[in-house]
């Protein structure tokens, strides 16, 4: 399927390039009647700044006023393309860096709020019972609406040890307030236990420059605490957010004897780049889970989906966010910042793009039990609900909320079905070395 999107898109292009050379002789009417327009709407700009400059009841900010404009026009295109200012940029850089100040939490904007994707493992928003979908109606006492992100986002920083109360509207609850303390986070995004004495559980919170390196050392101290191969790995990617494009691929390597990873395919046809992993495969042929749901995202679904399709690893969860597209950090240059672009859409190794629909798993397993209103509440927390998201290139659509046929029962007293299942599975010998189930 995508080799045959891949000769359209290509055709389209070779199209375009052989009108692009006849236009060196003759004129082309609709490419500058398509000028003349942006022409025209750069001057509608130009007039409406100079408009609120001079009659706005308040003097104006011109500089932020065009910042937030650029802003606006990048956020039309896709929930994941932004402006970053310098500031902003500078704060991006050091998160990615795995070390930074703050409360600990993945958000986005809906509706005017701001909206939790995942709070990470063991920092304050954690702490405070902070859940995915969570929306944030107020930062100390001030109203978010009217915000963008990266302004919310700079009103939650500050300096480790102080305060910061957040109300927060929970789906099915009144509106309550949540006071959290600031801290440095470094977020441990590996953490790993023996579970049954001989699987090792791994779980990865988060895709920092860090985790492939924390994920080696924790392979290591598995290898050393267990002392024989273990009988299973389970790699949690529940509510994993995502993060760096090249540690899902050296996270995946650890896993896979060469082969693909993923693609990434943008718009132009040259525009195709191809990872593979290389040898030296951990912990050959042991049986591996993968646990994901609607909160693994992006770097996740990566993970996910290329163990899943290298009959590497049985996935078991819920159906993943459904984040399918690449963004690039560019530069402007000087004190101008960068903006964050969407420039290019990832493939599973198969072929196959997860953009809106996310990565299903082999084996469907709720954690805990629902109603169908609730379960279509819950599963309202992905990709296709975020403002302008891109939809899925093969036409295809997300599929409905339903209650999984495999789910706690009624009265169920553990903590973590999803996990619980996947241990039964892997002791029972029913997840083979090639990730696939046993047949019966």
């Amino acid at each position: 399927m995508r080799a045959m999107l891949t000769g359209a898109a290509l055709g389209i292009v070779i199209g375009a390039v052989g009108v692009g050379v006849s236009a060196v002789a003759w004129p082309d009417a609709k490419r500058d009647a398509s000028r003349m327009a942006t022409y025209q709407q750069l001057d509608l700009f130009t007039e409406v700044l100079a408009r609120a400059k001079a009659d706005y009841v308040e003097d104006i900010n011109e500089v932020e006023a065009i910042e937030a404009a650029i802003d606006g026009m990048l956020n039309s295109l896709d929930p994941h393309s932004s402006f970053l200012s310098a500031s902003d940029f500078e704060a991006m850089q050091v998160t990615t860096s795995g070390e930074y100040g703050g409360l600990g939490i993945e958000v986005t904007m809906e509706d005017g709020f701001v909206k939790v994707v995942t709070p990470m493992d063991d920092t304050p928003a954690s702490r405070a019972g902070l859940q995915p979908g969570d929306l944030f109606t107020s930062i100390n006492g001030r109203p978010i609406i009217g915000l963008n992100l990266d302004d919310a986002v700079r009103d939650m920083r500050g300096e480790p040890g102080t305060e910061l109360t957040v109300t927060v509207l929970r789906a099915g609850e009144d509106p309550f307030d949540v006071t959290l303390v600031r801290e440095v986070i470094q977020p441990k995004s590996v953490t790993w236990r023996a579970e049954d004495g001989d699987i090792a559980y791994f779980r990865i919170s988060t895709f920092n420059e860090r985790t492939t390196e924390l994920l080696e050392n924790a392979i290591a101290e598995a290898k050393d605490e267990l002392g024989r191969r273990p009988a299973g790995l389970i790699l949690d990617l529940r509510n994993n957010g995502g993060g760096l494009l090249d540690q899902a691929i050296s996270v995946s390597d650890l896993f896979l004897s060469g082969g693909e990873v993923v693609s990434t395919v943008g718009r132009r046809s040259g525009d195709i780049a191809r990872y593979n992993a290389r040898g030296g495969e951990e912990f050959k042929n042991v049986p591996i889970v993968v646990l994901i749901n609607q909160g693994s995202a992006s770097a996740s679904e990566i993970v996910a989906g290329a163990l899943q399709d290298r009959d590497r690893a049985t996935v078991l969860g819920m159906t993943s966010f459904g984040k399918g597209s690449v963004q690039t950090v560019i530069p402007l240059g000087g004190e101008r910042g960068a903006i964050r672009l969407t420039t290019a859409r990832y493939y599973t190794p198969s072929g196959s793009s997860i953009q809106a629909t996310g990565i299903s798993p082999d084996l469907e397993v709720a954690n805990r039990r629902m109603s169908e209103e609730e379960m279509a509440r819950v599963q309202r927390y992905t990709e296709v609900d975020l403002p302008n998201s891109l939809g899925n290139e093969d036409g295809l659509d997300r599929v409905k909320p339903h209650i999984p046929d495999d789910q706690p029962p009624v009265d169920y007293e553990g903590d973590d079905y999803q996990l619980e299942r996947a241990l039964e599975l892997l002791r029972a010998g029913q997840v083979l070395a090639s990730g696939n189930l046993r047949a019966g």
